[in-house]
Order: C-alpha cells, then structure tokens, then sequence
C-alpha cells in the first residue's frame, strides 16, 4: 500500500482520501492538547503559513494514547487549536497510533519509518515528513522543533 491508499475523517467527519494531497510535501503529526510539547502547534502553524502555498501540507492526528493527555472531544479539540494557536491546517479526527486499534495510515507510517521504539509512536508530536509522491522520507522525534524540519521541508519543496 502507499500513502494514497490511506483515507481518514476530518474534524466535520468527512472522510478524506490521503490521494487528495497527491503532488504536496506532506508533514504528518499525532498532536495533544495538554502536553509540555503542545505549543509546537506555534510552529506547525508558522510552517504553514510559510510554506503552505509552495505546496506544504499539514495533517495533525489528535491521540489520547500518551498519558491522556487528549481527552476532549473532536470539537473540543479543534476549538482549542483555533484558539489558542490560531491552527489553520488540516485537523483529523482523533484516532489511535499504536497498538491493535492504531489508524491504519500510522501502521503504514511507522512500517515505512521507525523510531527509537522500532515501529512505535514514542509520544505526541512525533512527525513524518513525505515527499510529493507520497514517500515517507523521514521520522522526527517529539521533541524535534518543527521549525528544526524547515531545511528537509525546502529540499523536498525545490524538487
């Protein structure tokens, strides 16, 4: 399977096919709204801004796995990252990224990219970066800045 493959339910419930992003570099990231690591939304959103419009998407995974620290519900969620961090990209439902009930699209992330945990999520705001042929190029940690991402995001924005 490739990234295309994947679909996943916006905040609205839509569902959205993963091939809608076909031809963008694409970050990916499971997000919490009450984790020393939430203000990273600042720079996820100042990377969408910035980049946004030479092709970058954004797709943040609300998890509840680590710690609970997502416990609210999707609009819960979603009101919180308007309002306090002003998101403008694209939030998707909450899901789960490990274990049996782990998304589909992160069981695929995680064979095509592991970490220190081998094909685990280690914690919120681990990313993926994919290429704009649905490639996942590389795994960033959760204390990786976004912002520290910017030089792989230009690469794969030049190409």
């Amino acid at each position: 399977m490739k990234f295309y493959d994947f679909s996943a339910k916006e905040m609205d419930g839509q569902e959205i096919k993963m091939e809608k992003y076909k031809g963008k570099v694409v970050l990916i990231v499971n997000t919490a709204s009450k984790c020393g690591l939430t203000p990273q939304f600042e720079d996820l959103e100042q990377l969408n801004r910035e980049y946004k419009e030479r092709g970058l998407e954004i797709l943040g995974f609300p998890c509840n796995q680590f710690a609970k620290q997502d416990s609210g519900s999707n609009e819960e969620i979603q009101n919180f990252c308007q309002l306090n961090y002003g998101v403008s990209f694209t939030m998707f439902e909450k899901i789960d990224v490990n274990g049996k009930t782990a998304h589909p699209l992160y069981k695929f992330l995680k064979d095509e990219a592991k970490g220190l945990l081998g094909k685990e999520i280690k914690w919120n705001f681990t990313k993926f970066l994919l290429d704009s042929e649905g490639n996942v190029i590389k795994r960033y940690g959760p204390t990786i800045s976004p912002l520290k991402i910017k030089v792989d995001i230009e690469k794969l924005l030049k190409n």
